[in-house]
């Protein structure tokens, strides 16, 4: 592989960013070669600025330990030393697109965990293994950007990957209207439960603006690339409700399906054990090897048990059976912070720098 990337990572003290750090520790094409985050933690060593708040089970990776913060908003000084970034900030919505804007003007390719820019109409939201032919708008972007080399990728909301992967390798048979409720981890909202007491033995029945980003990016995600920009498709009709439960980590959706052309059970778990994307096809680092697992027993998958299948970058099916008002209901379950977030950021990163998208500067 040569000489590995640098990156940075612009929001790197909060819980996403903690996992950009834990994955990229020891990765095969890329190296941490920066943190930037908000100016209370610039001037700190890394270790210093997460001191107290480090919310993963494993310890600060060493190579990052002594790494100086810096102040994310010094874009310049930032992006001067590494090949790309990673941007995981909580900032509100036309700050973090200014920023990351500002970001990709330097000619420095960002790959993002935020919401802010997935309805941006050039700016690729991707999930690699399902639409990586979004990549194709990234020239469009660049022409506006005025950056030969800059641009904006963004990752879909993590609910959405605990049932899309399962329905895209269906889409054959013309999904028509889809019924999903996700239970959602508390990791989701950057949280744990020494931070969230109050989620302890509770369920909250309502997670702000997910359930419009459940049933809307699925239809960005199977959209078009169309004169510079993506066009979103116009089915199936989705409808969610989206609610918070008392686990780590780990969303898990309630699925309901009905199609034009209805398959049958075997046809059904023949896609889902035969699914590839290009990811599995490049080999990518971080790609799973098989990306749909479907558990046979009536009572997986389990979130405890099954968010980390393929280290965590796997989706689980089960307890697929026809339904009474629709063709089919299933169970679908996702990791929300590895292939819900920082895995899947990290994934589309290594699709761009296979793809040629990103290189060293």
């Amino acid at each position: 592989m040569g000489e590995k990337l640098k990156v940075g990572i612009v929001g790197g003290t909060g819980m996403v960013g903690q996992r950009f750090v834990q994955l990229l520790d020891q990765h095969p094409w890329f190296e941490v070669a920066a943190i930037a985050a908000s100016a209370g933690s610039a001037g700190k060593t890394y270790e210093e600025s997460v001191q107290g708040r480090w919310k993963l089970s494993t310890p600060i990776p060493e190579d990052v330990k002594k790494i100086v913060v810096q102040d994310a908003s010094k874009v310049e000084e930032v992006a001067s030393g590494v090949d790309f970034i990673f941007c995981a900030v909580d900032m509100k919505k036309n700050e973090i697109q200014a920023l990351e804007e500002a970001y990709a003007k330097t000619g420095t390719p960002v790959v993002s965990n935020n919401s802010a820019h997935r309805w941006t109409p050039d700016v690729p939201m991707v999930i690699p293994e399902i639409n990586p032919g979004h990549l194709d708008v990234i020239a469009a972007q660049r022409r506006r950007l005025g950056t030969s080399t800059g641009f904006i990728a963004v990752k879909p909301n993590c609910s959405i990957q605990s049932y899309v992967p399962a329905l895209h390798a269906l889409l054959d048979y013309k999904p028509t209207k889809v019924v999903a409720t996700t239970y959602q981890a508390i990791s989701g909202a950057g949280k744990n439960f020494a931070d969230w007491p109050e989620m302890l033995d509770n369920v909250i029945p309502y997670i702000g603006g997910e359930e419009e980003k459940s049933e809307q990016e699925p239809l960005r995600i199977w959209g078009s690339v169309n004169g510079g920009e993506i066009v979103k498709a116009n089915s199936p009709l989705i409808t969610t409700q989206c609610i918070r439960v008392p686990v780590t980590d780990g969303h898990m959706a309630a699925v309901f399906v009905s199609f034009e052309n209805k398959p049958s059970k075997e046809d059904i778990l023949a896609r889902w054990r035969q699914f590839k994307g290009r990811p599995q096809e490049l080999g990518l680092p971080s790609a799973p090897k098989r990306f749909i697992t479907y558990f046979e027993e009536e009572n997986r998958p389990q979130t405890k048990l099954d968010r980390d299948i393929e280290r965590g970058m796997g989706v689980s099916t089960g307890r697929l059976r026809e339904d009474s008002i629709y063709d089919y209901k299933f169970v679908g379950l996702s990791h929300n912070t590895l292939r819900g977030a920082a895995g899947g950021a990290v994934l589309i990163a290594e699709l761009l720098k296979a793809e040629g998208y990103i290189q060293a500067k």
